[in-house]
């Protein structure tokens, strides 16, 4: 995403500037969330029910650009599909893919070069340029050595995607958040890795409901949070998500710091629905057009 600074700084300068920077920024984050992405996790539970071209055609419908994919396996593909039919397959409907969440948790112990060379062979297949870290054994999380640890390995994973042009990414949840001595785990990440080693792909419902200054993660760290993962908190159990604008976070406040923070890709996410899980999807990407 990109904001017109230029035009920014003009109409900001023409008035008074509480009402138009305000209403200046809302304008830009209309015009930048129209490429809108779907985290496929959301639908796990009606790949089975009704197969994989089935989901990727109805997600085209309700309005997503791209997907970001999970659960790649070399035995069995995306859901029974190569990555090559899987690709022909976003392309029949007209949707792409930035980047996807694979299986690292090796990496808690250990680094295997053989599945991430397999992992770069899929992400170039695909046109993928990231990689996503989704979600890693807690334990790694429970020292600063720990976490430390952790980071020279993805220092290294990092530069073997580099070489390949592929960027790594980092997504979290909320045990990242953990307290270690006035500094977080996340802080850590943040802090050893650098912006040409790592980018972000904040989950704010999880930073929210860990209760962090989100805001104040994007002014300390600049431009690192390139990915968005986009889910509400119901209002009557913030353990459970809800369609965005429907739910308790006020993301038109976070979308005001888009460029901040360095979006490029805002891709929704939910975990579970109270209503048919299609419907759910599109009131989320509708809302996001909007806002």
């Amino acid at each position: 995403m990109t904001f017109d600074r230029r035009k920014f700084l003009k109409y900001s300068a023409c008035a008074s500037a509480s009402v138009l920077v305000l209403s200046k920024l809302d304008v830009m984050a209309k015009a930048n969330m129209k490429n809108i992405g779907l985290q496929l996790y959301s639908l796990r539970e009606e790949f089975p029910k009704l197969g994989v071209e089935e989901i990727i055609s109805r997600v085209a419908k309700a309005g997503y650009k791209f997907v970001e994919p999970y659960g790649y396996s070399k035995k069995d593909g995306f859901w029974g599909k190569s990555p090559k039919e899987f690709k022909a397959l976003l392309n029949k409907y007209k949707l792409s893919t930035y980047s996807g969440h694979y299986d690292f948790n090796f990496l808690a112990t250990t680094i295997k070069h053989d599945v991430l060379e397999d992992y770069i062979s899929v992400a170039k297949t695909l046109g993928q340029k990231y990689l996503v870290v989704p979600h890693i054994d807690h334990k790694v999380f429970a020292s600063e050595k720990n976490v430390k640890d952790f980071a020279e390995k993805l220092k290294v994973v990092s530069e073997i995607f580099g070489k390949a042009g592929i960027k790594l990414v980092y997504h979290n949840h909320d045990f990242e958040f953990k307290d270690l001595g006035g500094k977080t785990g996340y802080d850590i990440l943040l802090k050893e890795l650098k912006p040409s080693e790592m980018d972000f792909e904040i989950d704010l419902y999880w930073a929210v409901r860990a209760k962090q200054d989100v805001l104040k993660m994007f002014k300390d760290h600049p431009g690192r949070f390139t990915f968005w993962h986009i889910k509400d908190i119901r209002k009557s159990d913030k353990t459970k998500n809800t369609e965005i604008g429907n739910g308790t976070i006020d993301f038109g406040v976070f979308l005001q710091h888009a460029k901040q923070a360095g979006l490029k890709y805002p891709i929704v996410e939910q975990e579970n629905f109270e209503i048919d899980p299609f419907e759910s999807i599109t009131r989320s990407v509708k809302y996001l057009e909007k806002i």
